[in-house]
């Protein structure tokens, strides 16, 4: 059992996760989340100061779970096209892990994601920005033809958003969707070549 003492807000906002996917976000309070943890609601309010502030957290620290694996990606050397290639191939894997493992917590997120739109938005200029250094570095190494890197990539983001963005969840499991998911890097990879 945890004591108010030692109550971390990741902890907290591993229960609010789970109490999250339990009760969902409609019926889901403050309350239960500190119940879950065997404290007082005050012991939760001194690390988030309303409900809201809780779900919001709890919406960046899922959103947030899908940087750090593609920053490092977009980080290592190596060919940008392959890198590229796997960046978008972790994306999609880790999307659909989501939507299709628990399937529950995912809506749960879904409802959370439509109340912090901010927090999406500030996720996808994330997204963009590792997109573009990849782009970037393979202009840079003549892999790819010059362009403006911004757009590009945000075009690139786009264009492969039936294996990223929830609202194609889905359409995950469907038999084929690897065989589409490189047909589309294909018509992107022939995109960005240089000639």
């Amino acid at each position: 059992m945890t004591t108010d003492t030692t109550l971390t807000a990741e902890q907290i906002l591993i229960a609010a996760e789970d109490v999250l996917r339990r009760f969902g976000p409609a019926k889901a309070t403050v309350v239960d989340v500190a119940r879950s943890l065997g404290v007082s609601h005050s012991s939760v309010y001194r690390h988030f100061p309303s409900k809201a502030a809780l779900r919001e957290a709890v919406t960046q620290r899922w959103l947030d779970q899908a940087h750090f694996d593609l920053a490092a990606i977009s980080n290592e050397g190596g060919p940008a096209a392959t890198r590229l290639h796997r960046w978008l191939q972790t994306l999609f894997a880790a999307k659909r892990k989501k939507a299709l493992d628990d399937p529950e917590l995912f809506a749960t997120y879904m409802v959370l994601v439509e109340e912090n739109s901010g927090l999406v938005e500030a996720h996808i200029d994330t997204l963009v920005d590792q997109i573009a250094q990849i782009v970037q570095e393979g202009t840079e190494g003549k892999e790819f033809k010059l362009a403006h890197i911004r757009n590009t990539a945000r075009a690139v983001f786009d264009a492969t958003g039936p294996f990223h963005d929830p609202a194609y969840a889905a359409t995950w499991s469907t038999p084929g969707i690897d065989d589409r998911f490189e047909a589309v890097w294909r018509l992107v990879l022939g995109g960005l070549k240089a000639k």
